[in-house]
Order: structure tokens, then C-alpha cells, then sequence
């Protein structure tokens, strides 16, 4: 690392959580962490039943058995939370650890909407109907505000998976913004059926790798993902608005210390580490291009995720 090379920079730290357990254990200590360092974040709740037990249902998707052999699930995610929706009945996030959600907020901190059901969202919406998607989009919104008290105003969409029907549904419900794809750079996402796009929720795609689809490659491991992760944010085509998704699971538990290492080298090469409403505040300063959001693969993630595509690229 070399001077001040990202000043300037914003950061947005989207903290996506997916379990329960990520709720009650892994977003405290990351609060803790974000407040001793003076570092806003946004943090996107699952707000209904914890099924991630369910997921092993991928076990036939191409890369599915790398990632869990590189990333050592069992480890990070624990035996319990493997057989929620499986061997044990799924425990409702948002009635269970509302508390820990509400004080999120209560703190300073952005909240916003990730799922309702993070492994059903995953695994169904790229193909499903425009029925299924509002049900399952209108059921996330209703327990978010049970939970907080007021509508969610930005979407983070589990597992970067999308359709066309969700994308109109968060223009429909008045959001601000959202973060639901892999990109370069924000854009208003091009609606099929609409004839104004530009009115569309603006899209502000996580720009970075993630620590698990890094971790196990190329000789990354805890002890030298921070600086892995700093190399790739400071060779961005786009230096100067950058999101990084992490996850309570990971980052905010076994992850924790290495987490904390990426944070400091940012803060020392100058670059200010805020919450998505602020990378939505300066994308708005400027006009946005108008794209269509597409399906591809990620390096070192399974399975085709909702892509910043072009002008006339086929849509989600």
C-alpha cells in the first residue's frame, strides 16, 4: 500500500445477514467493530424463517462443492443453523432477534430489506412467476416493518438473484434504491415492460469480491485475504465508487479480525468507508445509464447471478 492512493474513494459496506445465528452473534460484534473504528454500514435483514438447511439442496449446482470445500461452511455457519428447514424447524429471524435488528437501527445505522425467506428468494426468483415474486417480495416488506416500524427503503437481494417482476415491484413499492446485482458502476435497470425505464430504482451493484469467493484461491487465506481484497479495490476500473457485500456470518464471526485488517488499509489509503445511502447520494449526482440486468457466473461463486449488462442485454 503505497500513500493515500484511494482518496477520495467511497466505500459502501453493504452487510448482508442471513441467519439467525449471523443476527444475534455476528451483527454485534461487526457494530462494535464499525463504532470503535468511526465506520457507517448498511446492514440488510432476513426478516422471516431461517432455513438455510435447506441450501444443500444446490449440492447439484456446478462450483457448489468447491465453495463449501473452500470456505469450510460447516465452520462458519455451525451444525445448528445446517439442519434449520431440514432436521429442525426454522426458526423466524425477525421474531426471535428483532431486538438485535431494532438496536442496529437504534444505533445509527442503515437498515434495509434483504429477504423474507433467504433460500426460498435464492433458489426460486430467476425463473418464478410475477404471482410468486410479489407474494414473496410484499411478505419481506410486511415483516420488515413489524420488525422496525417503518418500510424498508433499499433492497438487497439474497444471493444476487433477481427477475424482472422484483425489479418493477421495487419501483412499484417507492425504494429508494437497491443493491441486488454484481456490477461496475450504478445504473437505472431496464424494465421490459415499461415504457419509462428511467423512473426505475436505482441500482448500486456490489463492485468487489466477496471474502468467500476469494478465500481457498490462489493462495488466499484468513491470514492474507485483507490484502487481497485491498489489491482488487484499489485496481477497480472505477476508483472512485466501489460497494463491498460482506456477511454477518462470516466477516462479523470467524472472519471478524481479518475484516477489521481490510478497514484499516482502506482508512489509511484515504478512503471514507459509508453506508449504501450515501453511494446512492453520489450516483445520483449524475445521469445514469439505463441497462438491462442479465444472468452470468461470478469467479468462485455457484450458479448465475443478476449482472449489470448492457443496453441490450437479455434481461433477468
Amino acid at each position: 500500500m503505497a500513500g493515500r492512493e484511494l482518496e477520495g474513494v467511497l466505500v459502501g459496506l453493504k452487510v448482508d445477514v442471513d441467519t439467525l445465528r449471523g443476527t444475534r452473534e455476528g451483527v454485534p460484534r461487526l457494530m462494535a467493530l464499525l463504532r470503535r473504528l468511526g465506520i457507517d454500514a448498511t446492514f440488510y435483514f432476513s426478516v422471516g424463517p431461517d432455513n438455510t438447511g435447506r441450501a444443500l439442496r444446490r449440492v447439484f449446482r456446478p462450483g457448489f462443492f468447491q465453495k463449501v470445500a473452500r470456505t469450510s461452511v460447516v465452520r462458519h455457519y455451525g451444525v445448528k443453523t445446517l439442519l434449520y428447514g431440514v432436521l429442525l424447524p426454522g426458526p423466524d429471524i425477525g421474531r426471535r432477534a428483532g431486538d438485535v435488528m431494532r438496536s442496529v437501527h437504534a444505533a445509527g445505522f442503515e437498515v434495509g430489506l434483504h429477504t423474507f425467506d433467504h433460500v426460498r428468494w435464492q433458489d426460486n426468483v430467476a425463473t418464478a412467476s410475477p404471482e410468486w415474486t410479489r407474494l414473496e417480495f410484499e411478505r419481506g416488506l410486511r415483516a420488515f416493518e413489524r420488525v422496525f416500524g417503518f418500510p424498508p427503503q433499499s433492497h438487497a437481494a439474497a444471493g444476487w438473484q433477481m427477475n424482472e417482476h422484483a425489479l418493477e415491484l421495487e419501483r412499484d413499492h417507492g425504494l429508494l434504491y437497491a443493491s441486488d446485482t454484481r456490477g461496475t458502476a450504478p445504473f437505472l435497470p431496464l424494465l421490459p415492460q415499461r415504457q419509462d425505464s428511467a423512473a426505475a430504482c436505482p441500482e448500486l451493484p456490489t463492485t468487489l469480491p466477496t471474502f468467500d469467493e476469494l478465500l481457498g484461491a490462489d493462495g488466499i487465506d484468513e491470514t492474507n485475504i485483507d490484502a487481497a481484497l485491498y489489491a482488487r479495490s484499489a485496481a477497480t476500473g472505477r476508483p472512485d465508487l466501489q460497494v463491498f457485500t460482506l456477511h454477518a456470518e462470516l466477516e462479523g464471526m470467524l472472519l471478524l479480525d481479518a475484516f477489521e485488517r481490510l478497514l484499516c488499509r482502506w482508512q489509511a489509503a484515504g478512503a471514507r468507508i459509508t453506508r449504501m445511502a450515501d453511494i446512492h447520494a453520489r450516483a445520483m449526482q449524475g445521469p445514469l445509464p439505463t441497462l438491462a440486468v442479465a444472468r452470468a457466473e461470478i469467479p468462485g461463486r455457484s450458479g448465475l447471478l443478476a449482472v449489470q449488462g448492457g443496453p441490450q442485454a437479455a434481461a433477468a
